[in-house]
């Protein structure tokens, strides 16, 4: 074979490849479904679901993001944790945006925290929000609450929990002692702690929680075929890249998130978790 052969076929399938991963992977939406022993199963099971990286832009268009968000809610949760990652950099179409989330909050409760992209110090210094005013009005808007370093209680039937959100740590507003401060300490109430990044865990050891939620890495966004690195992940720890793990007798939940930064994903669909507590 020629080197021009060579070269030729090199990059028809770069091309091909870039091709299906902006057009086919980046879009193709998979479901995961856990079940995570929280009650000893002592209560019934209660339908939780998460979601995170929405990243609407250019590339993530609300059209998909609605249509995510319809097949999500097919599963009927009781309650849905959002963890961070609204946009990319700015949004035009706040209003818009309000009415496709104000469907999450219409059919179930709904607990936010934000993450890097959303406003502050990361988002301000690459080409985003320098500050949540903007993402904290759509969310209120939409119904959804937001727990931005600081926690709540919500009740349904026989179970009782307790959720804390912290802010994000690449956005410098991440605050972890203020969040448990407004937190009640229960030793038969779950807590369930929503960050963005998974790299906060070591930080917050000392708190009380069962299980965490985040986002953060888009499982990698790419992994590599067979052997299933990650070498792209935003994250020290390359435990906690996708999936449940068992973590210091706790849980951590790390959903790939359902947009992508530059609508680009390879061996690594987007996902909405459906998780079933016990």
């Amino acid at each position: 074979m020629s080197r021009r052969r060579f070269l030729g076929g090199v990059s028809i399938a770069a091309v091909g490849t870039l091709g299906y991963a902006r057009f086919f992977e980046a879009e193709r939406l998979q479901v995961s479904h856990h079940t995570v022993p929280l009650a000893g199963g002592a209560r019934r099971p209660l339908k939780l679901l998460h979601l995170s990286d929405l990243h609407a832009s250019g590339i993530v268009g609300l059209d998909y993001i609605e249509s995510a968000l319809d097949r999500a809610l097919a599963w009927s949760p009781e309650v849905i944790c959002l963890t961070g990652d609204f946009v990319t950099r700015h949004l035009a179409q706040a209003d818009e945006y309000t009415r496709l989330l104000r469907k999450l909050s219409a059919a179930a409760p709904c607990f936010a925290t934000l993450g890097n992209h959303d406003g502050g110090a990361w988002a301000g210094g690459h080409g985003g929000h320098a500050d949540i005013r903007w993402i904290s009005e759509i969310l209120r808007n939409s119904k959804i609450t937001l727990l931005h370093n600081t926690a709540t209680r919500w009740s349904a039937g026989e179970w009782s929990l307790q959720f804390v959100g912290v802010g994000d740590i690449w956005a410098e507003n991440f605050e972890p002692d203020r969040a448990f401060r407004a937190a009640q300490a229960s030793n038969d109430q779950p807590t369930i702690l929503l960050s963005h990044n998974p790299d906060t865990k070591d930080a917050m050891a000392t708190h009380r929680w069962n299980l965490m939620l985040s986002g953060h890495t888009h499982g990698g966004q790419l992994r590599v075929p067979w052997l299933g690195a990650t070498p792209f992940a935003p994250v020290r720890d390359q435990r906690f890249v996708a999936g449940l793990h068992r973590w210091n007798e706790r849980w951590i939940h790390v959903t790939k998130g359902i947009g992508s930064v530059f609508g680009v994903r390879i061996n690594c669909p987007p996902e909405f978790s459906c998780l079933t507590l016990a």
